[in-house]
């Protein structure tokens, strides 16, 4: 099932090559069907998930020989880390794909070969249980997500594109040397070579590594994913990626490539290099809340929506990163439900931000004003997503920030203290936005002629409101799949810190 859901993208980009001829309508559809029933996999995914169960699912497990003469093999899996993740990038495939009906008239064919290739690369991120396999998902994204800025972006697309590139494969190459110096280190204790996961886990708890090597591949590691994140002070590629991008660029962007990077804290720095993490955590908590206050503060002073909410980001996901080092599993918890929140928020407001800027071709927020009053689905929508974004109780935001709190109190009460102020300014920015941009007098009569929206926009933007509403309420259900595997993951830290 999991092979199913990770390449059936690809099928369908196959398909589309022989249907190339019947025109770009036909593109859209077959890659729409391609998206949603990746998307009904994903869920039979869910439905066959054991919460039960502790790490990965025995019964979703799926491991090929692929090089044998170099030990590396086609593993994958799921547990309840990486559960969600999924399906937050099988449910933004479709979404981002139904966005850009209308708005992408150019390369049509080529725009859906390049979001479906990129699905590919982000679930394979999220199910590889081989460190090689995981690599060659994480390079395959990238080219995919340079082609969405650099063709179909905006004014300054390719200085953006190439920003992100060159940012990104600066990353990847310093990880890629430290991969091949683990699988050489691992080599030296089994009967042969291999990029295993559960077999370097094992062994680099049975023959650690001396301190200086884990901080030296930490770094390496961390480096590729705060770039992701990003983290503070490594964000400068997002505002510029963010803006020029189209409206789906920016919803996979923010809504699954950033949880790329929190996500291999988790999976792979964390674990494999405890001792350097450890030592590293007061640094990287402290940068998290540099995130979070730097993010909301220049949230602040923008003009350009886009870039209010690609600023929003850094400060979203410095509590993402902030509850990850806490090392608890309050913490650990909180930090994986808000990256499936930050998802759905973040990605229904640039989704939002997209639909009027089909209508109006500007994102400057002094352009606006009273726009409620003649789109008022419009305006509910986006009260609603704000709401979720600042963390309103029973709204999703609201229990991903909380647990993060509970934990990083219980970890270090000055950086919960700290972070918290992120969340007063970014309720502060974000209801500034929709004073200046929904309510007020109408003064600028351009705005007068805008329409609602239309049965295309409500499909997608309905389902994300059932979500926020349905996570704030029903949070449990979600944590229930995720606490087993973060305690899974706590004892496995707790063993490999001991015998650092």
């Amino acid at each position: 099932m999991i092979s199913i859901i990770t390449f059936l993208p690809v099928a369908t980009v196959l398909a589309m090559l022989v249907v190339s001829r019947a025109g770009d309508r036909t593109a859209r559809w077959t890659a729409l069907f391609g998206s949603l029933a990746t998307l009904g996999f994903a869920l039979a995914l869910l439905v066959s998930f054991d919460p039960a169960v502790k790490g990965y699912q025995p019964g979703l497990t799926e491991t090929w020989s692929w090089v044998p003469s170099f030990g590396i093999s086609y593993k994958v899996g799921i547990d309840g880390i990486s559960l969600f993740l999924v399906l937050l990038a099988a449910l933004l495939t479709p979404i981002a794909i139904l966005c850009s009906w209308t708005s992408v008239e150019r390369r049509v064919q080529e725009f859906h070969v390049a979001i479906l290739l990129l699905e590919t690369g982000m679930i394979g991120v999220f199910v590889a249980m081989d460190l090689l396999l995981f690599y060659v998902f994480w390079e395959v994204m990238l080219i995919p997500m340079y082609l969405l800025i650099g063709v179909w972006g905006s004014g300054n697309r390719i200085q953006a594109a190439v920003k992100f590139f060159l940012y990104t494969v600066a990353g990847s190459l310093l990880m890629f040397l430290a991969i091949v110096y683990l699988y050489l280190h691992v080599g030296r204790f089994v009967a042969s070579p291999t990029f295993d996961l559960d077999t370097i886990y094992t062994t680099l708890k049975l023959h650690p590594l001396t301190a200086t090597e884990q901080a030296w591949l930490f770094g390496a590691f961390a480096l590729s994913f705060a770039i992701k994140v990003p983290l503070f002070p490594l964000h400068t590629w997002l505002p510029d990626a963010h803006t020029e991008a189209p409206t789906a660029g920016s919803v996979i962007l923010a809504g699954v490539l950033l949880k790329m990077g929190t996500y291999g804290f988790i999976r792979f720095a964390i674990p494999f290099f405890p001792a350097a993490a450890q030592a590293a955590t007061p640094w990287i908590s402290t940068l998290a809340i540099i995130g979070i206050i730097f993010g909301a503060l220049m949230c602040l002073v923008q003009e350009d929506m886009k870039r209010l909410v690609a600023y929003s980001s850094v400060s979203h996901l410095g509590f993402v990163m902030l509850g990850i080092f806490a090392l608890n599993a309050r913490g650990l918890s909180g930090g994986i439900l808000q990256m499936v929140n930050h998802g759905i928020s973040t990605g229904a407001l640039f989704l939002l931000i997209g639909a009027i800027y089909e209508r109006r071709h500007t994102r400057r927020i002094a352009e606006y004003g009273g726009i409620a009053a003649i789109a008022p689905r419009f305006a509910i929508v986006f009260f609603i997503t704000t709401f979720s974004s600042i963390g309103l109780p029973f709204l999703n935001g609201f229990v991903g920030e909380f647990l993060i709190l509970q934990g990083s109190f219980e970890a270090n009460r000055a950086y919960a203290v700290l972070a918290a102020t992120g969340i007063v300014l970014g309720a502060v920015y974000m209801l500034i936005l929709c004073s200046r941009f929904l309510l007020g007098p109408m003064t600028n009569p351009e705005n007068e002629h805008v329409t609602d929206l239309n049965g295309r926009e409500m499909s997608f933007f309905v389902p994300l409101v059932i979500l926020m509403v349905a996570i704030g309420l029903f949070s449990p259900w979600m944590t229930d799949r995720i606490e087993l595997s973060v305690d899974s993951w706590l004892e496995h830290w707790a063993q490999v810190a001991a015998t650092r």
